[in-house]
């Protein structure tokens, strides 16, 4: 069976669904989905056998079957959720830990009654990608001179979602051929490093974002940056973790095998 993963720019485009902040109902956002990477079982009208081939996963049908707007998750909603982006590898014991002590102050407590808010949710994905480059500590310094006070949404600098969105359709859109890797243009031969190339990209891409928002000192527009870059950085930097664990796994069942 096929899986039904989002990439993180569709995922967020669900998220903006479920809050109320898109003319797109949730339904429609996972059959955009669906249907972009069936594109030829569509136009052969094979669609029915291939969507019969995929796996629907249970929060996918939960979302479908309730179609609502700013609904709260529970953790297990999360990870579940959290589960269908592509190259990520959440744990229920992990997200716990993260609420209860590593992410507490910035994530705050539940804000739809005993469950996670959307925006709640987006910060969890957000850790989920940093965690890939940074420690706790950093994260938390980092989420923190953006977020500011978790109980008080009015007073960031940029909101969650809206964060979660901006890395997510950057990366996206400066990998356009979609192999998972930013694209870079411009090499010159008979030089050995291009590295400056891919920084000065993604740190356009980003100085151009935070340079759109409005009521933000200059600071604060660097502070919005500089989380824009590492968190592009670590969405790279997750492909190729998650690459390097299934060669691994691949050459340790593979050993001995008759």
């Amino acid at each position: 069976m096929e899986q039904f993963l989002l990439t993180r720019k569709q995922m967020s485009s669900l998220l903006l669904s479920l809050k109320g902040l898109s003319d797109r109902t949730p339904l429609a956002i996972l059959q955009e989905a669906w249907a972009s990477s069936h594109k030829t079982d569509i136009e052969l009208g094979t669609s029915l056998g291939a969507f019969m081939a995929t796996t629907l996963p249970p929060i996918f049908a939960k979302i479908i079957k309730s179609n609502q707007r700013e609904e709260g998750f529970s953790l297990n909603d999360i990870v579940s959720l959290g589960n269908q982006i592509e190259y990520t590898n959440f744990s229920v014991t992990s997200a716990q830990n993260w609420v209860k002590r590593d992410i507490k102050d910035v994530l705050g407590s539940p804000k739809v009654g005993k469950k996670y808010s959307v925006d709640q949710a987006a910060v969890l994905f957000i850790v989920e990608d940093l965690k890939s480059t940074l420690d706790f500590d950093s994260i938390r310094k980092l989420l923190t001179y953006v977020f500011l006070h978790p109980d008080d949404e009015t007073d960031d600098l940029i909101n969650p979602l809206q964060l979660y969105s901006a890395y997510s359709s950057i990366f996206e859109e400066l990998d356009a051929n979609n192999d998972q890797v930013l694209d870079v243009s411009g090499h010159e031969s008979g030089r050995k490093n291009h590295d400056h190339m891919m920084e000065n990209l993604i740190k356009h891409r980003a100085s151009e974002y935070a340079g759109s928002l409005h009521g933000l000192r200059p600071e604060q527009r660097e502070a919005v940056r500089n989380i824009l870059v590492v968190a592009m950085v670590s969405v790279q930097a997750s492909y190729f973790q998650t690459l390097a664990k299934r060669f691994f796994h691949a050459t340790v069942f593979l050993q001995n095998l008759k």
